[in-house]
């Protein structure tokens, strides 16, 4: 039951950010700034996230997760309300940065839950489930953005802090008691240590892929795609929702049928055969600027981020284990992630700026590929028996 309520406020949070996330660049821009200032709208949220993550997983360690979830969510919708009163780029950016607090702080907690709330034989599943409903989401959220198109760019962000309001009347109302609570002096909860995580290869290298796929997936596509649709006149800037609803659709199908291969083949053959599929699928974007191919290649993308992340959270919660507080762990991972999309946007839209689209996605697209070369030294882990 836990379960089905964080999914159900997942949906919620992704369809207010599926309304957001095609048209953010492109409002950045109206305030008359180039490329690599309209990618530091994405960044920004990624940088104040990676900042905050060793804060948000004391908090997590202190309060619990369930108590911090709320906060966080609470911290987002007022920002994106904010976001929507902005008048200048540089307020855009302050109130979107805020909102990286709040994101780090629900995001993490989240994590924690399904890892304590999770079956460990069916980590993958899960995994898959809590993502498909991020992925629905985000493939209902650019169409409704599409359809309110006319009214203006500032109507979805006073949409996604409704949206993210009524997630927060959902878990306050329905997920009280359980696991995720505030620790007490009766029921210690044991700690993963940093420390320990790190030295595990399986850990090491997951941090590799989280950067790689914060990068290409949640830097990268989200950041340029829209601005390469509008500068391409063959695309044209409407493509822009219609490209991140198939990378959701092509993600959210594929879904249905890794998070179960994942639980019974084994973690690591699914985020290696993802990563490189998500290199072949990145390096071309942009060098062929006609809507069928750039299409096409979105919905594969979406597929190719389907083996990734479910096999990534799965082994991350088999590391962890159901009866730990993995705060730092979690958010150092986080962090992994945020960092990559820091990156991505930032260099990515530095080299658009001077060489053109086609060599800022090709670039990309070995950095999904080197991250391949870390799980080459990573030993199989046997699969999590059914409770």
């Amino acid at each position: 039951m836990e379960i089905w309520i964080l999914v159900a406020a997942a949906f919620l949070i992704a369809l207010g950010y599926g309304l957001v996330a095609p048209i953010l660049p492109q409002f950045a821009q109206s305030f008359d700034v180039g490329v690599m200032a309209a990618s530091a709208i994405v960044s920004i949220f990624a940088f104040v996230r990676l900042v905050f993550a060793p804060a948000g997983g004391s908090l997590i360690s202190r309060f619990g997760e369930r108590r911090i979830y709320l906060l966080g969510l609470t911290i987002v919708a007022l920002s994106s309300a904010l976001c929507g009163f902005a008048d200048t780029y540089w307020m855009l950016l302050l109130f979107r940065g805020i909102g990286g607090i709040g994101s780090v702080m629900f995001t993490v907690s989240s994590m924690g839950l399904l890892v304590r709330l999770s079956p460990p034989a069916q980590r993958g599943r899960t995994s898959s489930l809590y993502g498909t409903a991020f992925l629905l989401g985000n493939i209902l959220g650019p169409t409704l953005g599409s359809a309110l198109s006319g009214l203006g760019m500032r109507l979805p962000f006073f949409i996604y802090a409704v949206a993210i309001a009524a997630a927060v009347l959902v878990v306050l109302v329905m997920l009280r008691g359980g696991p995720g609570g505030r620790p007490t002096a009766d029921d210690p909860q044991e700690r993963m240590r940093l420390s320990e995580a790190i030295g595990l290869p399986a850990y090491r290298a997951l941090l590799v892929t989280a950067f790689a796929n914060g990068w290409t997936n949640f830097g990268v596509r989200v950041a340029l795609l829209p601005l390469l649709a509008a500068a391409a006149p063959e695309i044209g800037s409407a493509a822009a929702g219609i490209a991140l609803t198939l990378f959701a659709l092509g993600n959210a199908v594929t879904q249905q049928a890794t998070g179960r291969l994942v639980d019974r083949r084994g973690r690591r053959p699914f985020i290696m055969l993802g990563l490189m599929f998500a290199a072949l699928v990145t390096a071309p974007i942009g060098w062929f600027d006609t809507l069928p191919f750039f299409l096409v290649l979105s919905l594969a993308g979406g597929a190719s981020a389907a083996f990734i992340a479910p096999a990534s959270q799965a082994l991350l919660a088999d590391l962890i284990g159901s009866n730990r507080n993995g705060g730092q762990a979690l958010s150092t991972y986080s962090m992994a992630t945020d960092l990559g999309s820091i990156a991505g946007t930032l260099l990515a839209g530095a080299i658009a700026d001077a060489v053109g689209f086609g060599w800022a996605f090709g670039v990309s697209g070995i950095v999904v590929a080197a991250a391949v070369v870390p799980w080459l030294f990573v030993r199989p882990r046997p699969q999590p028996l059914p409770d």
